[in-house]
């Protein structure tokens, strides 16, 4: 037993030769811990009379926090990340663990403590994952990373199966509205776009590929504009539902049908969006489920790894067959 100071958390959990998070569940009754190590821990607890005082239970605050570290510039409060947090906490709250938001000050370095982190809207020249790495902190990025955990889903699959199935319809000038240059999981869909263009022996035009960064009034705009303008194609792939549906209030609002005049594609399969979207589905909460352990490996030490969330194309009311000379 440690004399000649207060006892905190710390020691404690040295003393069991397991985590700090590990003793601070063992202690609250939370889940996630083995009945042999929590007993072993209450055992130690008792012996030395551990009380938490304020700061200790400040530790004990600290090492059940998981800070979510949103990119600079990102959306936070959209549909996706609204499920994908709740996802998130149900899967750490299995764990013993809670949610907390966290700020990154300019060189991407946390403003708060956490037992780890989980990294939302992957881009280029990730401050985050720099700051991170450099500190040896645990942390998992929900996108695509090198010698580092991370999980993302199979966005250029997912891209080419969105655009695959307007190539089958015999759709043969197919827009893509994508989001933000930088942002990771935009890039890949427009590769899947790409891919299923080049292997049905379609051109890829640039002038089809249009910027909706993620926001559903911008992919309004933009969609009316190009309309506007003289573009003219027979189907339309959106990188989220929600330009898909920003793309849609603008082409009715030209008077133009879906899918009668232009078929259309989404991605998310988000619920609150309704149900004659055709969209590519994304497994969020699978998602959440293994970044949740990803993280926990990386607590533990264990080798980074990434893994590969599959998704699928999902066909509702939005795409139909392309009419011969239309």
């Amino acid at each position: 037993m440690p004399s000649g100071k207060p006892l905190t958390i710390r020691d404690l959990a040295k003393a069991a030769r397991v985590s700090v998070a590990t003793v601070s569940r063992a202690l609250n009754g939370r889940p996630g811990v083995s009945q042999a190590t929590r007993e072993r821990i209450l055992a130690l607890a008792r012996e030395w009379g551990f009380v938490p005082n304020a700061a200790a239970r400040e530790m004990v605050g600290v090492a059940t926090a998981v800070g979510i570290l949103f990119a600079p510039g990102v959306r936070r409060h959209t549909p996706y990340f609204t499920l994908l947090l709740e996802a998130l906490s149900e899967a750490l709250w299995r764990e013993g663990l809670r949610v907390a938001e966290m700020e990154v000050d300019p060189k991407g370095k946390p403003r708060q403590e956490a037992l780890g982190y989980i990294l939302l809207g992957a881009h280029e020249g990730d401050r985050r994952v720099e700051a991170l790495s450099r500190e040896g902190v645990p942390f998992v990025l929900v996108g695509v990373g090198e010698g580092i955990p991370w999980v993302a889903p199979q966005d250029v699959e997912g891209g080419y199966l969105a655009t695959r199935h307007l190539v089958d319809l015999g759709h043969r000038t197919i827009a893509h509205l994508t989001g933000y240059p930088e942002h990771q999981a935009g890039r890949e869909r427009l590769l899947g776009y790409r891919k299923a263009l080049a292997e049905a022996g379609i051109p890829f035009r640039e002038d089809l590929v249009l910027d909706g960064a993620f926001d559903p009034l911008t992919a309004y705009r933009t969609v009316r504009k190009a309309w506007e303008q003289g573009l003219r194609f027979t189907a339309l792939f959106a990188a989220s539902d929600e330009m898909a549906l920003g793309a849609w209030a603008a082409l009715e609002d030209l008077g133009v049908r879906v899918p009668e005049e232009v078929s259309l594609v989404g991605y998310d399969d988000l619920p609150e969006f309704g149900e004659r979207l055709t969209t590519v589905r994304q497994d969020i909460p699978t998602i959440a489920r293994k970044a949740v352990a990803l993280l926990l490996e990386a607590r533990d030490g264990m080798p980074p790894r990434g893994l590969r969330v599959p998704v699928r194309l999902v066909v509702r009311g939005t795409t139909r067959r392309r009419e011969v000379g239309a």
